[in-house]
């Protein structure tokens, strides 16, 4: 499903040419998947991903393990791979906190989203320290420097 459209990548390329990287994989030199990771000093941002069909392990080659190569190629020390996917906790990406800004044009709508954000933080934060128990990533603990 494309979320953008042809205008957008234009004015991106034309506003930030420096900071897009894109993985493109071809099949019989023809474009069958890509990935598209926003670039700054020091943070990898992935957050675009598509296919012209399914391939074995497609998906973790161009939105993960090139941007890990990329990011050690580059002194990169933050890779961002994007939000949601258990599938990523494996892969070494485990959840941290975020935040977003929504503008909501009716009033009359805020109590009722800021209800639901209340409840969903706090099944966000048991969920994040549930997967912590299982991360393949130590906790320095308060004598060891992160």
């Amino acid at each position: 499903m494309p979320y953008f459209s042809y205008d957008f990548f234009v004015e991106v390329s034309r506003q930030m040419p420096d900071n897009i990287l894109v993985v493109l994989a071809e099949q019989n030199r023809l474009p069958t998947a890509a990935a598209i990771f926003y670039v700054s000093d020091s943070v990898l941002y992935g957050r675009y991903w598509g296919s012209d069909s399914r391939y074995n392990a497609l998906h973790f080659e161009t939105c993960y393990y090139q941007g890990i190569d990329f990011c050690i190629a580059n002194g990169i020390r933050i890779f961002e791979p994007g939000t949601q996917g258990e599938h990523k906790i494996s892969r070494g990406f485990t959840p941290v906190s975020t935040w977003s800004a929504h503008w909501l044009a009716r009033p009359e709508f805020f109590a009722a989203v800021e209800k639901y954000l209340e409840s969903e933080e706090r099944h966000i934060d048991r969920y994040m320290e549930a997967v912590d128990t299982h991360s393949p990533y130590r906790n320095p603990g308060p004598d060891l420097p992160e």
